[in-house]
């Protein structure tokens, strides 16, 4: 399950001026995953979100899995590592599961509370601080990596597609945005 070498295969840097533009990217994200796991209903994704504390990986991911169609509220999983959340498609359900190893001790932690399973079912992991479980997890498909601006809602996002699923997520996004 060792972490592959990143050489990105597709790269999307975007500046969002604005908590608005923040989510809007997401929503486009959103849109690219739900299409792929319509053409792949057995499908699985990993993605890490990386950046410092306070640099917006949760609000990314509760803007990435409000905007497929999620209704109840998105937590974060700060104390229990892991929040699954059930999203529909027209083909079917997936399961997102949504990490956030920030208070990991051990990098063998998460294996240990037996969310290696997660990796293996239909849908996607987004893990916020990878790091903190490197060199135990499955490769990543998208890395999202996320630096706050000068102002508070102020973002620069950058997704990298780093295995063919992630280049296939990220070019319909990158379709969609220059439209």
């Amino acid at each position: 399950m060792a972490q592959t070498p990143e050489t990105p295969l597709a790269i999307i840097k975007q500046h969002c001026r604005q908590e608005a533009d923040t989510a809007s990217l997401a929503k486009q994200l959103a849109a690219s995953i739900t299409g792929f796991m319509e053409q792949n209903p057995q499908g699985h994704l990993n993605i890490s979100l990386v950046g410092n504390l306070g640099a917006g990986k949760t609000t990314f991911a509760r803007y990435l899995i409000q905007s497929m169609a999620y209704a109840g509220k998105v937590k974060s999983p700060t104390y229990t590592l892991c929040e699954p959340y059930t999203l529909k498609t027209n083909s079917g359900e997936f399961t997102a599961h949504h990490f956030d190893l920030y208070r990991m001790r051990d990098p063998l932690e998460w294996q240990e509370a037996g969310f290696g399973e997660y990796f293996d079912i239909p849908g996607f992991c987004l893990i916020e601080w990878p790091e903190k479980a490197e060199g135990t997890l499955p490769p990543f498909d998208l890395r999202i990596e996320l630096l706050p601006g000068v102002n508070e809602n102020e973002r620069s996002v950058t997704m990298t597609a780093l295995l063919n699923d992630g280049h296939h997520v990220l070019n319909h996004v990158i379709q969609n945005l220059s439209k």
